[in-house]
């Protein structure tokens, strides 16, 4: 009997069903990852955590994921349970005035225009940004000088022993692409956010702007991970690699955008050995030219 077989007739007794052999290139911006043993979408708060209980007392591999906005996935898949927070978790309302509760699953262009939608600023940054609420918190997403630590009053999780909780924005210790939830591996499964009253024209106005400055600096036609490195200390990732000349770098179907050196694009076929190969030359190449070391920001699964 399959190791899963216990795991597929709990999760269809939840109402929840479940995929086998499913490619995570389906499930990822870069579209680019191999099958995953079983793969889940959880209706509900409730069923992820009766999901996250399950793997544990079964001692299943354990995924969880998003919108995989910021995912390199092996080549050859992961071996054992994906955790999709997607459909779920779409809860979108306000709380207050000036408060909006989301669900993890939410798309981020979808919570900013219900922001505007209801006049409120503080999410503008985030028009344009791929992702959803519960990875752009998890790794306190941010550009255009905005990040979500501004905005967060609050996240909603569940542990991996399957135990609902909650953290303040101070106890998330959020920083630069970073925080607390990293560590302790928690599923965000809901976002409170604290915004401010203000003008939809004008909230508009700077959402359009944005978007316009993103797509004339960013490949967003190509599918990728967005930036692949974390900004260095007084200095910008894509800057130093095309300062080492390497726009346009290819390895197999991987490139290093001729739009923004920081972005790697899948041009058609690009495998994650591709992206990971032209990851290890960029590193090399900049640490050689400038002494600047590149720190990954894309996940890497498998």
């Amino acid at each position: 009997m399959s190791k899963y077989a216990p795991l597929k007739q709990y999760a269809t007794q939840l109402g929840c069903s479940y995929f086998e052999n499913e490619p995570l290139s389906e499930h990822t911006t870069f579209k680019i990852g191999g099958p995953a043993d079983i793969f889940l979408s959880p209706p509900s708060k409730t069923v992820l955590q009766s999901l996250l209980e399950a793997c544990k007392k079964w001692e299943l591999p354990t995924l969880v994921m998003g919108s995989g906005s910021n995912l390199l996935v092996s080549d050859l898949g992961f071996r054992g349970v994906v955790l999709h927070v997607g459909g779920g978790f779409a809860e979108l309302e306000l709380e207050g005035a000036f408060e909006i509760r989301c669900g993890a699953g939410v798309k981020l262009s979808r919570l900013c225009n219900f922001a505007l939608e209801h006049s409120l600023s503080g999410l503008e940054f985030a028009w344009g940004i791929p992702g959803s609420a519960g990875g752009a918190a998890y790794m306190n997403a941010g550009a255009y000088d905005g990040e979500m630590s501004q905005v967060i009053l609050r996240c909603e999780h569940v542990s991996l022993n399957g135990e609902a909780g909650s953290r303040t924005g101070e106890e998330m210790n959020l920083s630069y692409r970073h925080s607390v939830y990293a560590e302790t591996g928690d599923v965000i499964t809901s976002v409170l956010y604290k915004l401010t009253p203000g003008d939809p024209e004008e909230i508009r106005e700077k959402m359009d702007d944005l978007m316009n400055r993103r797509r004339a600096k960013q490949p967003v036609e190509l599918p990728s991970a967005g930036s692949v490195f974390k900004r260095p200390p007084g200095k910008y990732a894509g800057t130093l690699i095309e300062e080492c000349g390497l726009k346009g770098e290819r390895i197999g179907d991987a490139m290093v955008s001729e739009k923004h050196a920081g972005f790697i694009v899948n041009m058609g076929d690009a495998t994650c050995t591709d992206v990971r190969l032209l990851i290890e030359k960029i590193k090399e190449k900049v640490f050689l030219k400038t002494g600047v070391r590149l720190e990954c920001e894309i996940k890497m699964i498998g």
